[in-house]
């Protein structure tokens, strides 16, 4: 039997152990409610539609597109930019559209890291973040994060401790799956840290415009000098319920921007051109859209949370992203993450994401998108609390 070094180095998808159970169920005639993927269920605003159409009968627009995304997507994304965080970025040398924000960080890592270098990341994560290290062959060193953990204190250990010294740091605020915010200051210790231990930073901010309760999310590159040492990656998935679209950005520092082009000129040709037309109209056009979406999972947001609390789940109430990071009930906890999950799903019909699927440190928590609507979180609800009543 033929083996695969690489594909060795990736472990057992344990969601996987979860969709299975989930799809038995389904043919099994068992209604499912699924928090389990952060998959938005909404149509893409129709403005955007409608551009992606139109755009779509110019035969001339079939043709290959170019693998650093075409001029006016990329003058999009400095504007947005500029608009959002006020950074002036430079569309030709500092900006570059990926498909996606997974493709994005995947062929960066292809393109600055070499076997054996050692890549520092958050635990939990979300999967590409480490892996995509591992994929290209680098090493990956986990620092540990979440309430009562010092974050730098964790990078400094980090940093003491390895041979070779860490030479790319990854950061993901609004944190998926934690849901973890932080302020401009953060970035600041951060920038400081990065310029003394000589890091690369790569800043994913996908969730930046799912924020609530008056957080708004800040960018790492509002502060001075952080394009020496980072890049920022984003993505329209969720902000415009562009998911399958698979449209995203990453902008920054010159360098390692000038990489990820040269990684991508030999690897893809972009993604189809009416798709990064309609991307312009998403970023430059009318904005209602944006808080539209994000009213709808502050909502969800505040249903599932309030319903969680009164039945003594006391999950924290996140500030961003489209999902919450509940901690296992005590009576629950020793059975971890996958079993909960498993329980929950066969005897609730509920489906989540076990927390040891986003690492070591995650498995005391499940994840759960607010991808229902606020009727069947309710349903969700009434399932979840007759399972916890039930017992372990």
């Amino acid at each position: 039997m033929r083996e695969f070094e690489k594909i060795k180095r990736l472990p057992p998808y344990v969601f996987a152990v979860v969709n299975k159970l989930k799809m038995e169920l389904r043919h099994a005639g068992r209604d499912i409610i699924d928090f389990g993927m952060g998959n938005p269920d909404q149509p893409t605003p129709q403005h955007i539609v409608d551009k992606l159409c139109e755009a779509a009968q110019d035969g001339s627009n079939h043709r290959y597109s170019v693998s650093r995304g075409i001029p006016g997507l990329r003058r999009a994304v400095c504007a947005w930019y500029k608009r959002r965080f006020d950074v002036d970025l430079d569309p030709e040398t500092e900006s570059i559209v990926t498909i996606g924000s997974k493709e994005g960080l995947a062929h960066l890592a292809v393109a600055i890291t070499n076997p054996g270098d050692l890549v520092l990341c958050p635990n939990p994560a979300y999967p590409i973040h480490p892996y995509g290290f591992i994929i290209a062959g680098a090493d990956i060193r986990h620092v540990p994060i979440g309430p009562g953990v010092d974050f730098f204190e964790g990078i400094a250990k980090a940093v003491r401790d390895s041979w070779p010294k860490p030479k790319v740091l990854v950061v993901n605020f609004p944190s998926n799956p934690t849901a973890q915010v932080v302020d401009l200051d953060f970035y600041v210790k951060l920038v400081d840290m990065a310029r003394e231990y000589k890091l690369i930073v790569i800043s994913d901010i996908a969730y930046a415009e799912i924020c609530f309760d008056d957080y708004r999310c800040p960018s790492i590159l509002q502060v001075p000098g952080a394009r020496d040492v980072a890049v920022e990656c984003y993505s329209l998935s969720k902000t415009y319920n562009m998911p399958g679209w698979r449209i995203g950005f990453m902008v920054g520092n010159q360098e390692i921007i000038a990489a990820l082009a040269k990684i991508k000129s030999y690897l893809d040709y972009g993604t189809f051109q009416p798709l990064q037309i309609a991307a312009c109209t998403a970023l430059n056009g009318p904005q209602e859209c944006v808080s539209e979406i994000r009213n709808m999972y502050q909502s969800r947001r505040n249903v599932l949370i309030d319903g969680l609390h009164k039945m003594g789940w006391m999950a924290e109430r996140p500030k961003a992203s489209m999902f919450a990071w509940a901690e296992i009930p005590d009576d629950f906890k020793a059975m971890g993450s996958l079993e909960f999950s498993k329980r929950l799903l066969s005897e609730a019909g509920v489906a989540v994401s076990p927390g040891i699927g986003f690492g070591e440190y995650g498995d005391e928590y499940v994840r759960i998108a607010l991808i229902e609507n606020e009727h069947r979180t309710r349903q969700a609800l009434r399932g979840i609390r007759n399972f916890l009543n039930a017992g372990a």
